[in-house]
Formats: C-alpha cells, sequence, structure tokens
C-alpha cells in the first residue's frame, strides 16, 4: 500500500476535516478525497463519514489508525536507517520544543556521543505539534516537549518536573514583594497554560515592555538590561547564588514539565540508550552549562 495514503489518512484523523488535511499537504481537496476512496477500496472498508462538520472516523476507521501509524512510522525508520553514516549502526533523530532545548539538548549530545557511539545522531527544534506530528509519522523518534497531547501509538514519559520562577535584577528592599514595573518586566512566552495563569496572577502585566518567545533569550536580555521575567528555576539558579537573580518574594510558582514521547512500537535498540540519556541529562539540568 502506497504510504502517502496512510499519511492522508492520519491527517484527515488529526485535523478533522477533509478541506484542512488537504490545505496542511499542500494538496487539493479532491485529491485527498481521491486518496481516501484507493485506501477504502485497498483496505475494503469505509473508514470516514462525511458532513457539514467535518470527517468522523468510522468503527472501521477507528481500528486502522494505529495500523497507519505504524506504517507510516516502519516506512520512515526504514528511510531513515538507509542512510546510516559510516562508523555507525542505526540513526536517531530527536526534537525539542523550543523552550526546553537549553540545556537539555547540549546535554543529552555530550552523554550520547559518550554512552551510545554506534548511534548517529539528528537533532532539531520545533514547537510541540509538530514534534508530535513528526513522532506519529516516524520521522522523529523522540520529542521532547511541555504539554503532549494523547495520540494512538504514541507514548508519554515525564522527564522533569520543573518550576518556572519570577525574578528580578532590582536588590530586595524591604521584606514586602517588589511591585512590578511593566517597562521593565519580560514576559516569555512559556506555552497557553502559562499564559492563561499568568493573566490571572499579573492581569496589569499584560502589555510589557519586552516580549520573548524564547526562554534562554528573555533571560539573557534580563541579565544584560536589568529587569525582571520567569524562567525555569534550575537554568537561573547559578544566578540566583551568585546575586545577579533574586527571587521576587511572595511571586507564584508556575510548573513546568518535560516529557519524551516516543512510538509504541519504536525500536528498542535505538530508543532506549536516548530515553536513558535524557533521564540523565534531566536529572543534572541546571544553569552550569550557560
Amino acid at each position: 500500500m502506497d504510504v502517502t495514503l496512510a499519511r492522508t489518512f492520519l491527517d484527515i484523523v488529526d485535523t478533522g476535516s477533509f478541506v484542512r488535511a488537504a490545505e496542511r499537504l499542500h494538496v487539493t481537496q479532491t485529491a485527498v478525497s481521491a486518496r481516501v476512496k484507493a485506501l477504502e477500496e485497498a483496505v475494503g472498508a469505509t473508514l470516514f463519514v462525511r458532513s457539514k462538520a467535518g470527517a468522523s472516523l468510522t468503527p472501521a476507521g477507528e481500528r486502522f489508525v494505529r495500523h497507519a501509524s505504524m506504517m507510516v512510522q516502519v516506512w520512515e525508520r526504514a528511510r531513515h536507517q538507509v542512510a546510516v553514516p559510516a562508523g555507525h549502526e542505526s540513526v536517531l533523530t530527536i526534537g525539542c520544543e523550543m523552550s526546553l532545548w537549553d540545556p537539555l539538548l547540549l546535554d543529552w549530545l555530550l552523554w550520547m556521543r559518550n554512552a551510545a557511539p554506534h548511534l548517529a545522531l539528528r537533532t532539531e527544534v520545533g514547537v510541540a505539534g509538530e514534534l508530535m506530528d513528526r513522532v506519529a509519522s516516524g520521522m522523529l523518534d523522540i520529542a521532547v516537549v511541555y504539554a503532549p497531547q494523547r495520540r494512538p501509538g504514541l507514548r508519554i514519559e515525564l522527564l522533569i518536573e520543573e518550576k518556572l520562577v519570577l525574578v528580578t535584577t532590582h536588590e530586595p528592599t524591604t521584606k514586602r514583594a517588589r511591585k512590578l514595573d511593566p517597562a521593565d518586566y519580560v514576559y516569555v512566552d512559556w506555552g497557553p497554560e502559562f499564559a492563561q495563569q499568568h493573566s490571572l496572577a499579573f492581569p496589569q502585566l499584560g502589555h510589557a515592555a519586552v516580549s520573548a518567545g524564547l526562554g534562554p533569550l528573555g533571560r539573557e536580555f534580563v541579565l544584560a538590561n536589568g529587569g525582571s521575567g520567569y524562567f525555569r528555576q534550575a537554568v537561573v539558579r547559578k544566578h540566583l547564588d551568585n546575586g545577579r537573580l533574586h527571587r521576587v518574594k511572595g511571586a507564584p510558582e508556575f510548573l513546568y514539565p518535560a516529557y519524551a514521547v516516543f512510538a509504541e512500537e519504536s525500536d528498542a535498540a535505538v530508543v532506549q540508550p536516548a530515553l536513558d540519556g535524557l533521564r540523565h541529562a534531566a536529572g543534572g539540568t541546571t544553569a552550569d552549562h550557560e
């Protein structure tokens, strides 16, 4: 069976619509419909029920989801393994959410080069949804993300129970918390859940003077320019210890865990060393590497 048909099927399942799947695949809706028809003829069953609201799975379609996911994953894994660099046994591809890679991904790479030299390593950084899609399609072996959505055929493992803490370059002057000034506050985009909690706790900071889409960028700006912002506790610990940053008294903390996502049918010989390395890196994730 053409793996393109299985990919198209999974895109419809994920988007809930032939139209949105066509947009994602950059093809016409007619092409998507033709692929589904060919797939249904191949498996001998109707897979979708179409309506004005979109497309929903039939019982046969629900049973086919796992098989389609496995087909795509096996194909991508095979494609990657054909191009193994000389001197290595397999290729492992990992993706990390942009707000989590520093310093986790570097620590992981250093550990893997010593502990699993037989594996060739490929890394990328991206947004959670796209990384999850790439794991589901077999293009990534593992994704490290903040708030993964459960999907058929994927496993999720907790790596880090991290916290976001409010820090400032201003010296504490009293026992009372210093009032935050929007003029020197840096808002870091830690995701929609953080945004919702932050807006409830600090409605006056909804229009910060500086916003950063990356934690490391926001942190370095605060250190260089002065100001306040929320950052991962482990990553700013060194600066708290040496006095460059100070915790804001009484400010709420926000949970920011990290998870590893990988296929249930993944090759244990490839994925297990990578998971061991992630656990090691997560256990030693501090600001010592900054």
